[in-house]
């Protein structure tokens, strides 16, 4: 009896086991088709578009230097300096969002050779002007150096934040037609054709979109002409990456 009892038990257990068999060999079946059906077949094309941009906005600095004997002659002279420069800029139509206070100091100067002796006190102060009215550039250098400013230059032209938008969203769509077409003309030659997009990126930071020039400014002497400040223009560009899904 018991070796009947044995039997069965065996029976049962085969069974199972070929129960077993068979789930597990339909889980891998239906994970392989899960990964063919994942599977699709791509291409992958880089896109690239430029253009040549004036730049919309100017910086630059603007300050004066007084030397006198003492410090209180020397700020009150380069105050005196400073508030006549900053009316005639404002005369020329720049508002006081346009110009900050950029650097303020005095100090004294010393004579080493009579034993550190100080002899005089240097005060200085600088505007840093930021406009868009590029055509003002050279009224704006002369007619501070006329108001007493000594220290003008460091200019610089870049493009404004609106307008570098305006470039991106203009450079992305050349850039994505320009991918398009180059994956349109490889799949004829492969025989196949474009049924969708599996993956894109954009090459973007930001970097390209800004034009920076310096510019060594000379204050003009008095009778001189205008002083000439031109921007130039420069190449933006933006890339793209495309991978397309091919049947």
């Amino acid at each position: 009896m018991s070796q009947e009892n044995n039997k069965d038990r065996s029976y049962v257990v085969i069974i199972a086991l070929t129960v077993v068999l068979v789930l597990l060999a339909a889980a891998v079946y239906a994970g392989s088709q899960t990964m063919a059906s994942d599977t699709v077949n791509t291409i992958h094309m880089n896109g690239h578009a430029e253009m040549q941009v004036v730049p919309d906005t100017a910086s630059m600095n603007i300050g004066t230097v007084v030397q006198a004997p003492t410090a209180k002659q020397a700020s009150e002279e380069n105050a005196a300096i400073m508030s006549a420069v900053i009316e005639e800029l404002k005369s020329l139509g720049l508002e006081d969002k346009e110009m900050q206070t950029s650097y303020v100091s005095v100090y004294p100067i010393y004579d080493y050779e009579k034993g550190r002796t100080i002899t005089a006190y240097s005060a200085s102060n600088s505007v840093q002007i930021s406009t868009q009215k590029l055509d003002m550039l050279g009224s704006i250098i002369d007619k501070s150096a006329a108001a007493g400013a000594n220290q003008i230059g460091g200019i610089s032209f870049t493009v404004s934040d609106a307008k570098q938008k305006e470039l991106r969203n203009e450079l992305i769509g050349e850039a994505a037609d320009d991918a398009s077409s180059k994956a349109e003309m490889l799949a004829q030659s492969l025989g196949v054709g474009i049924v969708g997009v599996h993956t894109s990126s954009i090459s973007d930071t930001s970097q390209p979109l800004i034009y920076y020039d310096r510019a060594a400014v000379e204050v003009p002497m008095e009778e001189s002409p205008s002083t000439p400040v031109e921007p130039g223009e420069s190449t933006v560009s933006m890339s793209v990456q495309v991978t397309y899904i091919i049947g």
